[in-house]
C-alpha cells in the first residue's frame, strides 16, 4: 500500500485495509495508534524507509518515496539471521500467544534456516486459562481497555472490572496481568487462572501508565503489594546445607550477607548458631515472601523483626497442627 501510486492512503485507510487482511487471516484488529507507530519504526534502523507525507483530496496521505522499496530487500548477515531467529524462537516459547503463528511465516519470508534453540524458558503446561495470554498481550500492546470477569481463590463467585492492561508478568510459573482499575486508577494485578473472560472495550478511552511499574516490584517478592505496609529490615539465618543456594539465588534483590562485627554480634545474641550464615533483606512483607521463607524448613530461621517471625511461625504452626490431625 505504501508503494501504491494508483491510490492515496491516509492513516485511517491504512488501518482499515490492514484490519481487513487481519480479519481474513483470523487475527485480531490493530489500532490506528499501532499503525502510526509502525510507520515511525519503518523510518529508523534497521529499515531506514523514506516516507513522504502529503495532503491530497482533503486527506493527509503517506507513502514510500521510492515505490520499489521493500523491507525484505536488505541482506542479512549470518550473525543478524541467527540473532533474529533466536529472538523469534524465544518469543514462540510463551504458551497462549495464539496469534503468534505469523512467526513461522515471518521466518520463511526472511529466509531464515531453523536451528536448535539455545535459550529455553520453563513454563507450566497445566496453567489454567493460558489461552488468555495472547488476548491480554494484544490489548495491552494496542492500549485497549478491557472488561475482566474473574473470581478469587477463596470465592468462586464471578465479578467484573473495567481494566486498563499495562504489563504481563510471570512469577513462580504463573502469569499475571498488571494494570489500573478504570474507576479510580488503582494499580491491580490478576492471575490469569483467576480470569474467566476478557472483553475488549475500544470505546473506552485508554489511560497509559504514568508510573514505572518496574519500581513497583523492587520492594517486594512476587506480585502482591500492600500499599499501607512499610519496608522491613529482615534478618535470617541459613544453615550450611542451603547457604550456597541462598547466595546464588537471593530471596530478594536487596539481600546481603552479614559479615564482620555484625555477624559476631548476632552470634553472641543467638548462641545456638555455631555454623551457617546470617543474611538480611529490605522489603515489604507479603504472602509470597512468607511462603518463600517457609519453603526452606529448618534450614532458614527468621530472627528479626518479630512480626515477620510470627507470620512464619503461624504458618508452620498451622502446618504442624494439620499434619498432627492426620496422624492421630
Amino acid at each position: 500500500m505504501l508503494s501504491d501510486r494508483r491510490h492515496y492512503y491516509d492513516i485511517n485507510d491504512l488501518t482499515e485495509k490492514c484490519n481487513e487482511k487481519l480479519a481474513d487471516a483470523g487475527f485480531p484488529e490493530v489500532t490506528r495508534r499501532c499503525i502510526e507507530k509502525d510507520l515511525h519504526y519503518l523510518e529508523y534502523d534497521p529499515f531506514f524507509a523514506e516516507l513522504e507525507r502529503f495532503r491530497v483530496c482533503g486527506k493527509n496521505c503517506v507513502r514510500y518515496v521510492n515505490p520499489s522499496f521493500s523491507i525484505f530487500q536488505k541482506e542479512l548477515s549470518d550473525e543478524e539471521s541467527n540473532l533474529i531467529l533466536e529472538v523469534l524462537n524465544t518469543i514462540g516459547q510463551f504458551d497462549g500467544l495464539a496469534h503468534f503463528e505469523w512467526l513461522d511465516r515471518f521466518k520463511i519470508g526472511l529466509g531464515l534456516k531453523e536451528r536448535p534453540k539455545i535459550i529455553s524458558f520453563s513454563n507450566n503446561p497445566y496453567l489454567q486459562n493460558s489461552n488468555l495470554l495472547g488476548s491480554l498481550f494484544d490489548n495491552a500492546s494496542n492500549q485497549v481497555v478491557v472488561e475482566l470477569e474473574y473470581h478469587t481463590f477463596s470465592d468462586p463467585k464471578k465479578r467484573s472490572i473495567i481494566f486498563h492492561p499495562y504489563l504481563l508478568k510471570q512469577y513462580n510459573s504463573r502469569w499475571y496481568i498488571i494494570g489500573a482499575a478504570d474507576v479510580d486508577g488503582k494499580i491491580l494485578n490478576f492471575a490469569l487462572d483467576r480470569i474467566d473472560k476478557v472483553t475488549p472495550m475500544p470505546e473506552v478511552k485508554y489511560s497509559p501508565c504514568e508510573v514505572d511499574l518496574s519500581e513497583r516490584f523492587e520492594d517486594i517478592v512476587g506480585v502482591t503489594l500492600y500499599e499501607n505496609r512499610a519496608i522491613e529490615h529482615i534478618v535470617f539465618w541459613v544453615g550450611d546445607k542451603s547457604k550456597d543456594y541462598i547466595i546464588t539465588k537471593p530471596i530478594h534483590e536487596s539481600q546481603k550477607t552479614i559479615k564482620g562485627d555484625a555477624d559476631g554480634n548476632l552470634r553472641m545474641k543467638y548462641t545456638q548458631f555455631k555454623n551457617g550464615i546470617f543474611f538480611s533483606i529490605d522489603c515489604i512483607p507479603n504472602y509470597e515472601l512468607i511462603r518463600e521463607l517457609c519453603s526452606f524448613g529448618k534450614e532458614l530461621l527468621v530472627l528479626e523483626p518479630t512480626s515477620v517471625q510470627e507470620d512464619v511461625f503461624s504458618r508452620i504452626q498451622q502446618m504442624y497442627n494439620d499434619y498432627n490431625s492426620l496422624r492421630t
